[in-house]
Order: structure tokens, then C-alpha cells, then sequence
């Protein structure tokens, strides 16, 4: 499954780049192509931030990453 998710966030990332720089490079006469073009690169902006963090959880889970130094609050009368 992770190797899946390996791929799903290249191709993401590979289709925000591509379908960014098509909406930035289209001229104003582009109108409803240029609208395609950014709701593809957020769409693959999405998908590659989603993958992107599983894959970081999922490293840490299974000890392939050391995890991360993050703060636990134990008391919460302490906030």
C-alpha cells in the first residue's frame, strides 16, 4: 500500500507542477482552459499533500523514520 501511495503523490505533485505553470503560462484569452488548468493543479496539490503526509505518518508507525519531537500536554489544567 505504500508503495502505491509512493506513486499516487508523484504523479500528484507531477500533475501540480504541469497543470500550475498551464494555468500561469495561459494568456487571458485562455478563459475556461485556464479554469481547468487550477482546479487540476489544486486537485493535484491536494493529492500530493494528502500522500505526502501518509507517507510521512506511516514511515514514523513502522520505525522507518525516527518520529518526530512533538509536545504532550499530560495535564490540561497546566494550559
Amino acid at each position: 500500500m505504500a508503495k502505491l501511495i509512493a506513486i499516487l503523490n508523484v504523479v500528484a505533485w507531477s500533475g501540480f507542477w504541469a497543470f500550475g505553470y498551464l494555468a500561469l503560462a495561459s494568456g487571458s484569452e485562455a478563459g475556461t482552459n485556464t479554469v481547468i488548468a487550477i482546479l487540476l493543479a489544486a486537485l493535484g496539490g491536494a493529492a500530493g499533500m494528502w500522500a505526502y503526509f501518509w507517507l510521512i505518518r506511516h514511515s514514523e508507525m513502522t520505525g522507518y523514520a525516527k518520529p518526530r519531537n512533538r509536545a504532550v500536554i499530560e495535564d490540561e489544567t497546566a494550559l
